[in-house]
């Protein structure tokens, strides 16, 4: 309970127990029992404590903000954003996929419907797979030339990303890139200038990114990936159409799941909501992950059984619908879970995992760069990372392991963390996993350039449950090596 006045300078927050200080004893009465005189100690078995405030009132810990696009499913839904568009009153349309979905069904699908409602629209087909600084700033350049009034877009997390950032940075022209990328990267300033609808259409079923106001890219300059950050940026609405699946080869619904998967696993195991503090003093600049919390918790969970469930099916059978319908719908599961509460240590060591890519090229990417898929980078470190983090929070990770598969009818607490980084390794192992870093080209002599590009990722590493130095770092790259 918070009792709130509007003359003082004080927030005094119920703390459910004795001993902190009292109101009293700052020189004012109590606001809840009315006791106490200027100076005196805790009175009447005051169970209230005050927190100093200068100029404005203050919470002890951060309260969570639940913040999703709107979100709709269902087999050929796509054929609807015609209509979305044309009861939204968009006039000058900007349509944003790669190269490869630009000649696939579901890139044909969205412009069928347009083309039904006369909707006048330009499309941007240059979207780079893992985006880069530069590839952002083309699409922002293309995006501020057009003048557009609304934005679709069609593909993956690096085509929505893409699209976020256009938006955004089209309605604020005279910004300068870095104003709104993260820091300590960026400037990392709330975002304040209204954005045009913008309607996501996933053709993978991993990032969520239809249901976050999260936009990834990698700095080349610092060769790191970073990003933005903000509510403002999330979609308007998110149109989950299963048949956008079915074309998806293998591989890349398998490191499409992976991400799934470490979304859940961190938003459920990531620092609480209650740790955080102080509460920002202006709700704007409240941070867009805040936490595991209950809300996020009820997603990251569901999400997580849909996974245990459905991913092994939805990679080794390209015709099974219902396991790529129900993976499609716990990418925005997970979306909901980890966009509101935040990931941790596997995504913060997966972003140097694949800015610093030498030669790697994926089996079933179309590209003509070495990369690696960011569901593989976060997926690699994941059995080190929860065997860490596990000291933390042991019964999360328990129950985790167990929705995996793991019988942990006869397990000791203090073995979560080993218990569900073993499940984790099986798990890989079952779906052809590469054998750690060492399979897609990092060796021991990598790690300290890999610590290097994760110490800026303090957005998310921040949220670890179990705080981290350069050598904990350092260890969990080298057990990342080989998994098997």
């Amino acid at each position: 309970m918070r009792s709130d006045l509007s003359k003082t300078s004080y927030v005094w927050l119920l703390a459910g127990r004795q001993g902190g200080p009292c109101c009293a004893s700052k020189g004012n009465r109590c606001p809840v029992k009315g006791v106490g005189s200027p100076g005196s100690p805790r009175a009447g078995g005051c169970t209230v404590t005050c927190f100093t405030v200068v100029g404005a009132r203050a919470m002890a810990t951060l309260i969570p903000k639940m913040a999703i696009s709107n979100i709709r499913y269902g087999e050929g839904v796509t054929k609807e954003i015609g209509m979305d568009l044309q009861n939204l009153g968009a006039r000058r349309v900007c349509v944003m996929t790669d190269k490869n979905l630009s000649k696939l069904p579901p890139v044909n699908a969205v412009l069928n419907s347009l083309a039904k409602y006369g909707i006048n629209f330009q499309m941007y087909d240059n979207v780079r797979v893992e985006p880069t600084d530069q590839s952002f700033l083309d699409a922002i350049q293309f995006a501020k030339k057009g003048e557009f009034d609304a934005y679709v877009a069609v593909g993956g997390g690096s085509v929505m990303d893409t699209c976020k950032a256009a938006n955004l940075y089209a309605a604020s022209p005279s910004s300068e890139f870095l104003d709104y990328v993260n820091a300590p990267i960026g400037k990392g300033k709330p975002v304040t200038v209204p954005l045009k609808p913008l309607i996501a259409v996933p053709t993978t079923s991993g990032t969520g990114s239809e249901t976050t106001g999260v936009a990834i890219f990698d700095f080349k300059e610092l060769k790191v990936k970073t990003g933005i950050a903000s509510r403002a940026i999330k979609p308007t609405l998110g149109i989950i159409d299963p048949l956008h699946t079915l074309s998806m080869p293998e591989r890349i619904v398998a490191n499409s799941g992976f991400d799934v998967l470490c979304h859940a696993l961190e938003s459920y195991t990531a620092l609480p909501y209650t740790k955080r503090s102080p509460c920002p003093s202006n709700p704007i600049e409240r941070p867009a992950y805040q936490g595991s919390n209950p809300v996020s918790d009820v997603w990251a969970l569901h999400a997580l059984r849909v996974v245990a469930k459905y991913l092994k099916r939805a990679i080794r059978d390209p015709e099974d619908r219902e396991a790529r319908a129900n993976m499609h719908l716990a990418s925005a599961f997970a979306g909901i879970g980890f966009g509101n509460a935040g990931v941790h240590l596997c995504h913060g060591m997966s972003y140097p995992i694949s800015g610093l890519v030498k030669t790697y090229k994926p089996k079933d990417y179309n590209v003509d760069h070495s990369l690696v898929p960011h569901g593989l980078s976060v997926v690699l470190t994941s059995p080190a990372v929860f065997a860490f983090t596990a000291q933390i929070h042991p019964e999360r990770h328990l129950e985790a392991a167990e929705i995996l598969g793991a019988d942990i009818r006869t397990a000791r607490i203090k073995d979560a963390g080993l218990i569900l980084a073993d499940t984790l390794r099986k798990f890989l192992f079952d779906l052809n996993v590469d054998d750690g870093l060492a399979a897609i080209g990092y060796s021991k002599a990598d790690i300290p350039a890999l610590v290097k590009g994760t110490l800026p990722q303090e957005r998310v590493t921040k949220l670890s449950p179990r705080a981290q130095t350069e050598e904990d770092l350092s260890a969990l790259f080298e057990a990342s090596m080989k998994l098997y």
